[in-house]
This record gives structure tokens, sequence and C-alpha cells, in this order.
């Protein structure tokens, strides 16, 4: 299932989650594997990556920012890859993602979009979707104790 999905024809730039990390696991039960795609005429690549709830929430206070025609910098950590969104790039006068993997394969892509006005209206839907398919079922109640929501 998508989390992001943002296409124009010629480039694409997906977050696809794939399931849960550990089912059943205190506390990796809410983990989610997912990878990022990214497709063009000239570049495609694949990327793992993680996602903890917390990263749900940034996603959605960056689609708040995105949706206001600001730029957000997401999953921006030691073990996830950079992914910079920006409303407007002045230079090519479109959407843009840059990836980074600097952790990783030292690899960066730069993918203008041009979308259609509201995509961060359509990426929200996407978020939702994945929500329902995987909620948050574990609570932190201290450092390094967990237990199931009820």
């Amino acid at each position: 299932m998508d989390l992001i999905h943002l296409s124009d024809g010629d480039n694409r730039f997906r977050v696809r989650v794939l399931g849960r990390r550990m089912p059943g696991v205190l506390p990796l039960h809410d983990v989610l594997d997912a990878e990022v795609l990214i497709e063009s005429g000239f570049v495609s690549g694949r990327l793992a990556l993680s996602l903890f709830p917390k990263d749900l929430a940034s996603w959605s206070e960056a689609l708040d920012t995105l949706a206001l025609g600001g730029d957000v910098c997401w999953t921006d950590d030691d073990r996830s890859p950079e992914i910079q969104f920006q409303a407007l790039n002045e230079e090519h006068g479109t959407a843009a993602v840059r990836i980074e993997d600097a952790t990783g394969s030292g690899a960066s892509v730069f993918l203008p979009l041009c979308l259609e006005e509201g995509w961060p209206n359509d990426q929200r839907r996407l978020l939702e979707q994945v929500r329902e398919e995987w909620p948050s079922e574990v609570l932190q109640t201290s450092p390094g104790a967990y237990e199931w929501r009820r």
C-alpha cells in the first residue's frame, strides 16, 4: 500500500508500506517495513525504509506545511534517508523531491514533478489508508516499557 505516491507521468516517487516489521512482538509491532521507489527516464531505484508511528505523525505535519506552500524535510534522522519536499522549486516551476541516502549508498536523487493543485490532500488520503490498515496498537508507558493499547 502506498503511503506517498507522486507522479507526473515522466517521474514517479513512492513510499510503499510492505507491512509490520514483527507483528505481535512488543515493541516492534508498530514498526512498518517500507521502501522508497524512484522512477524516471534517467534513473530508477529502491531503498529500504523503516517507519515508526512518529514518522507517520511527522508526515501528517509535513503535509500541513506543504498544503500551505512550504517546504519540508521528512525522515531526517540517522536511520533513514533524508527526503525533502519542495511545494514549488523555482528553477523548474514545479514541486520537487530530493532523496539523499547519506548513511547508506551515499546516493542522491532530485525529481521535479508537475503535480495537480491540491496534491497534499491526495497524500493525506493515502496516509489515512495506511493508518487504517496498520493502526498503532502499542503504547510506550515509560522509557523501555511497552504494553498493548486497550
